[in-house]
């Protein structure tokens, strides 16, 4: 029985990660853009997005993070065959580098801060797919476990990486339009 509710909030607690992984880049990527904003707009978004960006991190995505690994060692303690199990290997290294990316969130977290940071918004945006790449190779991993379809999964990942790629270019294509037909229409006409 224990496994059932140690599995259940291993669960609650990467979707509490990942979504506070998600939402986090994101808030990054808004201030950065609030650069481009005049003053007053500027300095009133960044305040506000420091503080939403920390209570982020604080209050939901590393409580998220610290339930996941709590869980994971209460999966392992009552599963203890799992661990010699090379899938298990795999997802935890995968796991190790979601750690990283978390950890790293903070380091840009603190550059923002103090306006040191040098990511551009398009580069955030990358940034802010990867998280979604681990996790499909995670969940893959512990549904599949050893019986993943390698192949398949490659092919899988190969995809998404292209596919968010494009569309992380044609998202910055259409801004970049809109803002040349915003700065074309605000543009008074000479008149003869």
């Amino acid at each position: 029985m224990a496994y059932q509710w140690f599995k259940s909030f291993h669960i609650i607690g990467f979707t509490v990660w990942f979504a506070g992984l998600f939402y986090l880049v994101r808030l990054f990527i808004y201030h950065v853009e609030a650069n481009e904003k005049p003053e007053p707009a500027r300095s009133i978004l960044k305040e506000q997005y420091q503080i939403m960006e920390k209570r982020l991190y604080s209050i939901i995505t590393t409580p998220g993070m610290l339930v996941t690994i709590a869980m994971a060692i209460g999966i392992i303690s009552t599963e203890p065959g799992i661990i010699h199990q090379t899938w298990l290997h795999v997802k935890l290294g995968l796991v190790l580098l979601l750690i990283g990316y978390h950890h790293y969130c903070k380091i840009l977290m603190k550059k923002l801060a103090v306006d040191e940071c040098k990511w551009s918004s398009q580069q955030l945006r990358g940034l802010n797919e990867l998280p979604t790449l681990f996790l499909v190779a995670i969940v893959l991993l512990a549904i599949f476990k050893n019986n993943l379809p390698t192949d398949i999964t490659g092919y899988l990942i190969v995809g998404l990486v292209v596919l968010m790629a494009a569309t992380i270019q044609l998202y910055a294509r259409k801004r970049r339009l809109d803002a040349e037909k915003l700065a074309a229409n605000s543009t008074p006409e000479l008149s003869a």
